[in-house]
């Protein structure tokens, strides 16, 4: 009677380490499979200013020398779809850029919040109006990013997190746009150390937001820092009338001299 007790508690035992074990291979061979790449974003993941456009892309103007891509050649993921668009909003990649996410992603890349705060109607107020018109117009944009954008921030990332749960998600924000103190032509000291304080407030926000859900925020500030527009060494491209699209966009070289190292550390 004693043996027979002994044999049945020893094959439960067995048997509960054995689910044990195909319980931690499976997750791991999950895990192991979780190693495919999407890039979502903007224009500033799109690669626009580049140059080097995939003609397939139309107006996303993703670039083979955006980050993205870049990362890809160098690191070989098991798959890689790149949906960054540019003009992308939050409501954008939520609704057409997540469609690659699943179980098998394993990395996202992810830059946003620009275009919902009117970063393009920014540039163009403070480029062709008065400094208190520009910094009037910072003022709005900065108490939509106080107000809305963490709100839409949140449904992007709580997307992204549901359909790809295995993911290792970096959230890139962005360069300040100019050197300050420095002789410039073009717009006022006032205006240009207004626009660098509200993307310092864009990506203050878009930080806090990311590390609330886990995400790891890729801070390309310190990147671009020496190769802002007035510095003699601009990684970014200034106000261009004959290509107003690529204006305080990156160049291919701030792509892989910016972004890049940010985006591969993180990753």
């Amino acid at each position: 009677m004693r043996r027979s007790r002994l044999v049945a508690y020893l094959s439960a035992a067995l048997l509960g380490v054995a689910a044990t074990l195909t319980g931690v291979t499976g997750a791991h061979a999950t895990e192991a499979a979780a190693t495919g790449y999407v890039a979502l974003g903007d224009s500033y993941s799109s690669g626009l200013g580049a140059g080097s456009y995939i003609s397939s892309s139309g107006d996303c103007k993703r670039s083979t020398k955006a980050y993205p891509q870049l990362w890809a050649a160098a690191n070989a993921p098991s798959s890689f779809h790149f949906t960054a668009c540019a003009g992308a909003r939050t409501d954008d990649v939520r609704n057409n850029q997540l469609a690659p996410l699943g179980t098998g992603t394993g990395l996202v890349s992810i830059s946003v919040g620009g275009n919902d705060a009117g970063f393009g109607d920014v540039m163009t107020t403070c480029v062709t109006q008065s400094d208190s018109t520009c910094i009037s117009r910072i003022n709005t944009a900065r108490a939509y990013v106080d107000s809305t954008l963490p709100g839409k921030l949140d449904a992007v990332y709580s997307a992204i997190r549901a359909k790809a749960p295995s993911a290792h998600v970096v959230v890139l924000g962005y360069p300040r746009f100019y050197k300050l103190g420095a002789t410039c032509l073009g717009l006022s000291e006032a205006k240009r150390s207004a626009i660098n304080q509200a993307s310092d407030h864009l990506n203050a926000a878009i930080e806090k937001r990311a590390m609330d859900h886990g995400f790891t925020f890729g801070d390309v500030r310190s990147t671009f820092t020496g190769h802002e527009i007035c510095s003699g060494s601009s990684w970014l491209h200034s106000v261009n009338w004959l290509n107003i699209s690529e204006s305080y966009h990156p160049t291919a070289s701030g792509h892989s001299g910016g972004y890049l190292p940010v985006f591969r550390s993180a990753a």
